[in-house]
């Protein structure tokens, strides 16, 4: 799943390809991931591209459009907002198919061309998901905030006004276990199951640790290790292009999707906890006082 530091690159290559340019037609092809209907998606089509940015996890495309007397459009702004979940991912296009797609039952859900008077082919990019369990998201709005995911985010981990002193009060009276409370996006927006992973590492704390019990040494320790770990990740992403983002962080991760490897800081192996639908890695020297976590379901397959 993209978190903060891929959708972080994605915005910003976005904004050197896409920024000043008009959206000549958009595709749409899987009706699922709309989830707004008014204005609908293809209200978006002969707007031009003023900025692109990103919201925790959503990637927001700001468009502005032009009346019949070349004044600004009467409805104002329209900004895209996407939400790439599990499974969806962002492909840029140089060249794009003069016709429109055809639906399928291929990966492709939503396609934006560019408009391009030298080449009726012009550049655009494809919205795709992979896999039977969908959760792309992709709205038109007036206003970002009118999507609820959007809505319900907590600060940003890289904002400077995310102190010490706000950290340690949004982690009081947290009885959850520090793993779920960061990746809960109310709380703090963009962190998911691999930077967590990462963050916690770094700070050599328990993802099970109840999230209220921290000391004032640990909350300072996981403030920074929050802070340097997406910000390493951001300057390992800038400048990639879309497509290589995702080996970028699959590479750059010390213990996310490493189980069974050795700990790059003190050699012991890496552990796993699985759930239903994820799991966690983690290093039990580091971060556990070298005792293992149970793993519930392992312990079933056991017996």
């Amino acid at each position: 799943m993209p978190e903060l530091p891929e959708v972080e690159a994605l915005s910003a290559f976005l904004a050197e390809h896409l920024v000043g340019r008009r959206i000549e037609r958009i595709d749409p092809l899987a009706v699922n991931a709309l989830k707004t209907y008014d204005p609908p998606v293809t209200a978006l089509a002969g707007r031009t591209v003023t900025a692109v940015g990103r919201r925790g996890k959503f990637l927001v495309i700001t468009t502005a459009g032009q009346g019949a007397d070349g004044d600004p459009h009467p409805d104002g702004d329209l900004y895209l907002v996407v939400h790439l979940a599990r499974a969806g991912w962002l492909r840029w296009q140089r060249r794009l198919a003069a016709e429109p797609p055809h639906p399928g039952k291929g990966p492709l859900a939503l396609r934006v061309a560019l408009a391009d008077p030298e080449d009726p082919r012009g550049a655009g990019f494809d919205l795709t998901e992979a896999g039977t369990k969908k959760g792309l998201a992709v709205s038109v709005v007036a206003d970002p905030a009118q999507v609820p995911g959007i809505a319900r985010l907590g600060p940003d981990p890289l904002d400077p006004g995310l102190t010490l002193a706000e950290l340690r009060a949004l982690l009081a009276g947290e009885r959850r276990q520090l793993k779920g409370v960061l990746r809960d996006q109310s709380v703090l927006a963009g962190i998911g199951n691999a930077y967590s992973d990462e963050i916690l590492h770094a700070a050599k704390l328990s993802p099970f640790k109840p999230a209220a019990r921290l000391t004032e040494a640990e909350s300072e320790t996981l403030h920074r290790a929050i802070g340097e770990t997406l910000r390493e990740a951001v300057e390992r992403s800038r400048g990639l292009a879309a497509g290589e983002l995702k080996a970028e962080k699959k590479t750059g991760l010390r213990v996310h999707g490493r189980a069974g490897q050795p700990c790059p800081i003190c050699g012991d192996t890496i552990r796993e906890v699985s759930f239903a639908d994820s799991a966690l890695q983690y290093c039990p020297r580091c971060q556990t006082g070298g005792k293992p976590l149970a793993d519930r379901r392992l312990s079933r397959l056991l017996k």
